[in-house]
């Protein structure tokens, strides 16, 4: 005899859909409270960097000026922009090519057992704190550029192209991973055409590979910048920090971190000074903001491609 059947309520939910659900609504919990801390992030810094302008009547030309002295109520940060962005460029420019060139023998050059030690060794640079860095550079780097080149301008050691030394040093690993990173994207069918129309390796490299991870390449070179832009220690302990214009890279100068590291401790919260420390991180805020916007475009860029 069939036994009856059973009634089903369509209506009442599953209990393994709802338990399939949990994981969904815990990332999307996850992902908005980040989305919160970044806003609140944002606000608090952007709030405590215009205080300087309604509370002391600074306008934002001399809020930009060239001439950095607090304690007479001059509080012109022109010098430390301009510090750092010409400390980020030339290590750019030293650690650029460096990078690129060691991703490009990673990816194209090396045999995979040279290959799986350049790679460990990279990261561990990644790892050394920057105290390590700036103490090195202090010890070793200062002193030898005040000896051996004090005739070219390092009469001190301390100076632009000491600190942008440094800073190359600390983001070449970073621009190395990255861009290794774009040239394993590049389809295998690429290199494949262009050695079957006989070309080399190298013209290969040059003429199809580099080409084809040219915005990759960038977008690696650019966040590389953007760690520079936030390294303060390292820095604050070979370049000088001269509150001054940058003339030269022999000259001693000073960046928008390692100012706020020097007199964050010599501030009290709500005066003018501290005030303008906030301003140099909303102003180091939209400089990293930018470098972003960069980087998202040229990865766009990439994917379109």
């Amino acid at each position: 005899m069939a036994s009856p059947p059973v009634a089903v309520n369509l209506h009442q939910p599953l209990t393994l859909s709802g338990r399939l659900d949990l994981p969904r609504r815990f990332t999307l919990a996850a992902a908005a409270i980040v989305v919160i801390i970044v806003g609140l992030l944002l606000a608090f810094i952007g709030w405590n960097g215009t205080q300087v302008f309604t509370d002391t009547g600074q306008s934002i030309s001399a809020i930009l000026g060239p001439t950095w002295a607090p304690t007479d109520g001059v509080f012109g940060i022109l010098p430390f922009i301009l510090g750092t962005l010409g400390v980020m460029v030339v290590a750019a420019l030293i650690a650029g090519p460096l990078a690129i060139g060691l991703a490009v023998f990673m990816a194209e050059v090396a045999p995979p057992w040279a290959t799986s030690i350049t790679r460990p060794s990279m990261e561990i640079f990644v790892g050394i704190p920057s105290v390590v860095y700036g103490f090195l550079g202090a010890t070793v780097l200062v002193p030898f550029l005040r000896i051996n080149f004090g005739a070219l301008g390092f009469t001190v050691g301390k100076s632009w192209f000491a600190g942008s030394l440094v800073l190359a040093l600390m983001i070449l690993p970073t621009i190395a991973s990255i861009a290794y990173d774009a040239l394993l994207t590049i389809p295998a069918d690429l290199r494949s055409a262009s050695l079957a129309l006989g070309t080399t390796r190298w013209q290969t490299i040059r003429h199809i590979l580099l080409p084809a991870a040219k915005a990759g390449l960038l977008t690696a070179v650019i966040l590389g910048m953007m760690r520079a832009a936030g390294e303060a220690l390292a820095v604050q302990m070979v370049i000088g920090n001269r509150p001054v214009i940058p003339t030269s890279l022999t000259a001693p100068m000073t960046t928008l971190t390692a100012q706020i590291t020097l007199d964050m401790g010599n501030t009290v919260s709500g005066e003018p000074w501290n005030q303008a420390l906030w301003t140099m991180g909303l102003v180091l805020l939209i400089m990293s903001f930018t470098f972003v916007v960069l980087a998202r475009r040229l990865g766009r860029g990439r994917r379109a491609s």
